[in-house]
């Protein structure tokens, strides 16, 4: 994880929920943490979010996939602009 520490910019692509349905993107971590704070976005197969000291953005969202339904799916205040957000 020291890679994660020294780069630019951090992107992590990983599925919104886990096998059970519960989301992966949570307010905070529960697991161990080598490099926090690292992490610029998130791709996920609902949303593309970036990470800020503000918290989370969502930026866009997967064709057919409703706002409510990422917000529903995510385990972490988002800030949403509608007017910005676009359709992967």
């Amino acid at each position: 994880m020291e890679l994660a520490q020294k780069a630019r910019r951090v992107v992590v692509l990983t599925s919104h929920c886990d096998k059970q349905g519960q989301p992966k993107i949570v307010r905070e971590c529960t697991l161990p943490l080598t490099a926090p704070g690292c992490v610029d976005r998130v791709i996920t197969d609902l949303a593309v979010l970036d990470v800020g000291e503000g918290g989370m953005v969502l930026r866009e969202i997967a064709a057919g996939v409703a706002i409510d339904d990422v917000v529903a799916a995510t385990g972490a205040p988002l800030t949403i602009d509608e007017k910005t957000i676009k359709e992967f």
